[in-house]
């Protein structure tokens, strides 16, 4: 499909009389990675809330696709798993969060079966007469998982347990179950929150390939600017709930707007 894969078109979102974000306008081109940046309290979690399903927006919509309906914003269908993750499965969004959830007393490859649970559970029946409908997809979500902890080179992993492995292969975990749910767009947040400076360079390299190698359209929030200039082909920065740009790392990085608002002066104290 042609056009970009995510359209977010005035959203404003009020708690109260609090505006979390006002009238925010941004797209996100398919098999690209798009940066979601902006000083503490801007409004960055709200949207990718929004985004995702957990919250209605007071006013706007977001599309997918280029389509109304299902996708249309307030509408999205969040599936929530316990001590997991909530996946948007009917809109083709997976998200990650900043804190890892995964099922840590299971192994890593049941933690990616228990992500396509939804694709394998065709109906009770099936499941306790153990169908060949049943076992097809059983076999195929096997087939699914090996191949994404493969990508994410965790197949040594698979079978030990997901709170015994480092915090950083954790998070490759997480992605790696993500990507079993088949999603159009990955929303990652702030996927580099408590790595160390090596595993943020192989998280680096994780996002890149994404895109490179299977055409993966990604949406980050990321705090860590030396990761969102390598891996972002576009940012979008907020500050106090509205767009104060918009375009390529080259052009947000020398933008007086950002600046100000990372260093906390006025636009007119930015040095030219």
């Amino acid at each position: 499909m042609n056009g970009p894969i995510l359209e977010v078109q005035n959203v404003t979102m009020r708690f109260g009389g609090i505006v979390a974000n006002r009238d925010v306008s941004f797209s996100v081109e398919r098999g690209a990675v798009t940066a979601l940046i902006g000083p503490n309290g801007a409004g960055k979690t709200t949207m990718f809330n929004c985004i995702t399903g957990f919250y209605r927006s007071s006013e706007g919509r977001i599309m997918l696709n280029g389509r109304d309906g299902p996708t249309d914003i307030g509408q999205l269908v969040t599936k929530p798993m316990t001590g997991g993750s909530h996946l948007v499965t009917r809109a083709g969004i997976a998200r990650t969060f900043q804190n890892i959830r995964l099922f840590k007393e299971m192994s890593v490859i049941e933690n990616l079966l228990i992500a396509q649970h939804l694709a394998t559970r065709n109906n009770i029946l099936s499941g306790v007469f153990r169908t060949r409908a049943f076992r097809k997809a059983e076999a195929e979500a096997v087939d699914r998982a090996y191949h994404w902890l493969g990508q994410m080179k965790l197949a040594e992993d698979a079978n030990r347990l997901a709170g015994e492995l480092p915090y950083g292969r954790q998070r490759r975990v997480e992605i790696a179950r993500a990507m079993c749910t088949g999603p159009s767009l990955i929303c990652l947040d702030e996927p580099a929150a408590g790595l160390n400076p090596s595993e943020t360079l192989d998280l680096a390299e994780v996002i890149q390939r994404l895109c490179a190698d299977h055409k993966q359209t990604v949406l980050v929030i990321e705090h860590d600017m030396g990761l969102v200039m390598r891996i972002s082909n576009h940012i979008v920065v907020l500050d106090h709930g509205e767009v104060i740009s918009d375009g390529t790392p080259q052009h947000v990085a020398n933008d007086p707007a950002v600046v100000a608002a990372y260093l906390g002066v006025s636009e007119e104290e930015v040095p030219a």
